[in-house]
Order: structure tokens, then C-alpha cells, then sequence
């Protein structure tokens, strides 16, 4: 008896596995079209909020159509809560009212990693610690005028990312009154942070945008590369004045320029760029720099470093570094402008037909 039962139970055993084969085989195919047609209909959810002392806005691809929003303001504030100067007590400006710090949250080390890396690369020309300089000139909170009676060789004494040393756990200032801003790289962190989360969130088609600086991955509701525009480098042009059309396959991109934020003084035009060496505002044709990289982070320093660096400098450190692609227009000294765009860049770059 138990010998009948127990083949009983392996008879149903096989039979019960022949029946799923059989029936997985006979649906293979509808089963992939199922899954293709899920990724193709997936609901598409927007997003906007103020984040940074701007905006941030977000859209994603998503089958269950959760709303992230909730999730991704918090991660902000946590993000906001490291690397703010305007936050007095952030993880930043504990950093700048003392001597050292022990890193507490995740996000001040990768930053200070990169940001050592393109300093390096640019010969200094992306540097956090010109930010003194920066209001000093003013373009911080206090307004568009130079502060009088100001000497600018001896604030060249606490410029230089040098000065700072750091390693897994712990920041410290080699020079007293070192002041770190990561201002020029922290919007374009900030949309890596985000795209990293909707990533643990199994979501693989979002463009990411934080103050005009975006990562793009997958595609989008029409099943094209996500496409974002460059503005025209004009004081006048609005959002949809635009002189070409990035494809952004799987990168960051990010934008510096000259063209708006500036003021005259004595019939001179000072830009917002100071040049971390001189300390004193850049004045060459360099108008606008476009940068696309593996993350946001990276593409925002090394466009920051460009602006500062001029074209002929820019045009060598595109050559120089294979990580990047670059998009720049320059002053071509008859009125108007010209256009640079890198070999890999091309094939996903256009430009908007002329009226």
C-alpha cells in the first residue's frame, strides 16, 4: 500500500511538471509580448518642487504609477542637509565654521571625490573654495557690487582645493579659513542622488532635471531617447529659444554660461566665473558650455571648469578627457556666434530649423 501511494505521488509530481512545461511552451510568445507591451503603456508620472534655491523636475516611466514624490522631497532635505551653505547647521557649514568634520551622512565624500578629480584634471580650474571670492565680487546674497576695500591677493590665500585633505570618514582644513561651496556642482549631484533612487525603485526610464541639470536613462513614453534642449546664449532668450536638441542615451548633462548672470560696473561687463588663479572675473568668448558624462556630478564640475577656462583651454580639455562630450558656443567676434560640438556627440545632436 505505501509503495502504491507513493508512486501515486510521483506520477502526480511528473504530471503536474509536464503540464507547466506544456503550458509555458505553448505561451512563450504571448508571455513576451506581454512584457513588452507593459513596458510600452507604463504610466508616465511628472513631477516639480522647489529644491536648492530653484526647481527640480522629474518624469518617469512607471506600471504601477507610484507617486515618488513624497519620497524624493525627503531625500532632499537629507541631500540639502550635507551640502547647503544656507543651512547653518548642515554637515557644509559645520565644515566652514570649524576645522574638521566626521562625515555623518553619505554625501559629502563622493562629492569632495569628484570634485579632487576635475580639479586635478583642470589644473585647478574647477575649485570649491573659490566661493569667497565669488561673493566678493557679488554675486552672493548681498547683491551685484564689489565690496570696496577688498584684498583680493590676500583672499588668494584660502583659494585652492588643495588646502582641504580628507579620507573615508573624516574632512579637515589644511589653512585656517578655508570655505568650501559646492554650489557649481551640487544641482547636478543632486539629480544623480534622485536617479539613483527611482533606480532602487525599479525604475529604469526617467529624465531627471535640477536647475537645468539632467541625467536621462532609458527612454521615454514614445519609446525615443529622452531629449532636452540648449538654450540660445542670449540675456533675452526664454526656454524655448533653442539652438540644438541633446539625445541623452544613459548620461548626465550639464550647462554653465556667461550670458545672464553678470552686471556692468564703470561700462565694464563682470561675469559671475571668477578664475580661481587671478581672482578676478573671466573675460574671453566663451559663452556657453555643455557637458555629457557618465553622471551629473561630473558633467556640472567640468562645465563649471570650462567657463572658467575659456574655448581654446576648453577645446584642449575635451580632447584631453575621454569621459566627456562637450557642446560649446563662442563669441566668433562679428556679433554673433559659433558652435563645437565633440565627434561622439554628433550623432545625437540637431538643431532646430531656422524661421
Amino acid at each position: 500500500m505505501r509503495r502504491n501511494a507513493r508512486k501515486n505521488i510521483i506520477y502526480s509530481i511528473v504530471l503536474l511538471t509536464a503540464i507547466m512545461v506544456v503550458y509555458l511552451w505553448r505561451n512563450r510568445d504571448q508571455t513576451e509580448i506581454t512584457l513588452t507591451e507593459t513596458d510600452v503603456v507604463a504610466g508616465k508620472i511628472s513631477l516639480s518642487g522647489p529644491t536648492m534655491g530653484t526647481t527640480y523636475h522629474i518624469t518617469y516611466l512607471d506600471a504601477d504609477s507610484r507617486d515618488l514624490q513624497p519620497s524624493i522631497d525627503s531625500l532632499l532635505v537629507v541631500f540639502n542637509q550635507s551640502l547647503s551653505t544656507y543651512i547653518p547647521d548642515s554637515e557644509l557649514s559645520k565644515f566652514n565654521q570649524g576645522d574638521t568634520l566626521d562625515f555623518n551622512l553619505p554625501y559629502l565624500l563622493p562629492v569632495l571625490e569628484t570634485s579632487k578629480t576635475v580639479y586635478e584634471k583642470t589644473d585647478g580650474a574647477f575649485d570649491p573654495t573659490v566661493g569667497p571670492l565669488v561673493n566678493i565680487w557679488g554675486f552672493g546674497p548681498t547683491g551685484p557690487e564689489l565690496k570696496d576695500s577688498v584684498d583680493i591677493k590676500l583672499l588668494l590665500n584660502t583659494v585652492g582645493f588643495d588646502k582641504v585633505e580628507f579620507d573615508q570618514n573624516q574632512l579637515r582644513k589644511k589653512v585656517p579659513g578655508i570655505y568650501l561651496d559646492f554650489s557649481a556642482i551640487a544641482k547636478g549631484y543632486g539629480s544623480d542622488v534622485v536617479a539613483e533612487f527611482l533606480k532602487s525603485k525599479g525604475i529604469s526610464n526617467y529624465l531627471v532635471e535640477i536647475g537645468g541639470e539632467l541625467v536621462a536613462h532609458g527612454v521615454n513614453e514614445k519609446g525615443e531617447l529622452w531629449k532636452v534642449g540648449v538654450n540660445r546664449p542670449e540675456e533675452s532668450a526664454n526656454a524655448a529659444d533653442l539652438i540644438s536638441i541633446i539625445a541623452l542615451q544613459d548620461r548626465g548633462m550639464a550647462t554653465s554660461g556667461n550670458y545672464r548672470n553678470f552686471y556692468v560696473r564703470d561700462s565694464v561687463k563682470i561675469s559671475h566665473t571668477i578664475n580661481p588663479a587671478t581672482g578676478y572675473p573671466v573675460n574671453h568668448t566663451l559663452l556657453s558650455a555643455t557637458v555629457l558624462a557618465e553622471n551629473c556630478m561630473t558633467a556640472d564640475a567640468y562645465a563649471t571648469a570650462m567657463m572658467v577656462m575659456g574655448k581654446e583651454k576648453a577645446l584642449a580639455l575635451d580632447s584631453a578627457v575621454s569621459e566627456i562630450d562637450v557642446f560649446l558656443i563662442f563669441d566668433d567676434g562679428n556679433g554673433g556666434f559659433k558652435t563645437f560640438a565633440s565627434e561622439g556627440l554628433k550623432p545625437f545632436l540637431s538643431f532646430p530649423q531656422e524661421n
